[in-house]
């Protein structure tokens, strides 16, 4: 039988399957059931800066926000989790569980929640997942500026827990290497790469702005793997996959690309906590054909820096494909 363990920022998983940040984490029975399903650990969903900061966030008035929460913005805070509600939700979760319990904070800002992230810390929880973006709508605010709302957040926690931090990011960066580099510098014990937010839609017989949000499609999965694929190695930091990931042979390509672990969410939503034990199944059976023991056997064989085929992750590729159609 393969072993299946995997350390992810320094904590030891049984297995790299991972339950995302989401309504399926929200409740100490859904938890429960996660881990009875098989999961190697669960990320709790989010706790988002603008309910710590109130009435005081401004929300009319402040237009760099996370996407994702445009529509929550007009809807009533006090719908979401508290502060005191949060924290009883870890400390409950520790007591029931034996996988790592990972928080989650959806942030903005440096501004708001960084003390919140000591009371997180002695509430029990494992680690700490920074859910991180922010729109560009100001034409003279460049990406330097941008990124350094990165490396703000991320300095202020580093400062004030102890317990490992991981950054959840978008793909929208004009050089993403160079800027996990820094943050690999700055100390970040993970990337997940990467999150995904809500599309603004147009109600064309109400002239009205809405928003619209999709589980995500198998295919969405190869941007993940490129850029774990090209990261991987070149980090001292964990990667965590995640977004399209719906098979056991979904999470192989993930760990052979080179990542720690991997993120499932949407699957779930679809198709429930039984596809775990499959997923599970799936990777130990294919180590077994394969001889692998361990996932350090194989983690990153196929990576940017180790395979053979390295072009093969850049345009090169495109160039293949189109030729194949025209």
């Amino acid at each position: 039988m393969p072993d299946l363990s995997t350390r992810y920022m320094n904590l030891t998983l049984k297995n790299p399957v991972i339950i995302a940040s989401s309504g399926l984490t929200k409740t100490l029975d859904k938890i429960r059931a996660g881990e009875n399903a098989g999961a190697g650990a669960v990320v709790l969903k989010s706790m988002f800066e603008e309910v710590l900061a109130g009435k005081d966030f401004n929300l009319a008035d402040d237009t760099h926000y996370h996407s994702e929460v445009y529509d929550y913005l007009r809807s009533e805070l006090e719908l979401q989790y508290g502060p005191r509600d949060y924290c009883d939700l870890i400390q409950e979760t520790k007591k029931a569980v034996q996988i790592p319990v990972i928080a989650s904070i959806n942030c903005v800002s440096a501004k708001w929640w960084p003390n919140f992230a000591v009371q997180i810390e002695k509430s029990g929880a494992d680690a700490l997942e920074l859910n991180v973006f922010t729109t560009a709508t100001d034409t003279a605010v460049n990406s330097a500026a941008l990124e350094k709302l990165y490396f703000d957040i991320l300095a202020e926690v580093k400062a004030k827990v102890k317990i490992p931090v991981a950054l959840k990011i978008g793909s929208y960066f004009t050089a993403l290497p160079n800027f996990a580099a820094a943050l690999d510098k700055q100390g970040v014990n993970a990337l997940v790469l990467f999150n995904r937010f809500t599309e603004p839609d147009i109600d064309i017989d109400k002239l009205e702005l809405k928003t619209t949000f999709e589980y995500s499609a198998p295919w969405e999965m190869y941007r993940t793997l490129r850029w774990t694929a090209l990261l991987s190695g070149k980090l001292k930091c964990d990667i965590a996959a995640t977004t399209g990931i719906r098979s056991g042979a979904d999470v192989i390509k993930m760990l052979l690309a080179g990542a720690a672990t991997v993120q499932l969410c949407s699957i779930l939503y679809q198709k429930g906590f039984d596809v775990i034990p499959q997923i599970i199944k799936d990777l130990s059976a294919w180590m077994e054909k394969h001889k692998f023991s361990k996932i350090d056997d194989f983690r990153g064989k196929l990576s940017f820096a180790r395979t053979q085929n390295p072009e093969g992750y850049l345009r090169a590729q495109f160039m293949e494909k189109i030729r194949g159609v025209e």
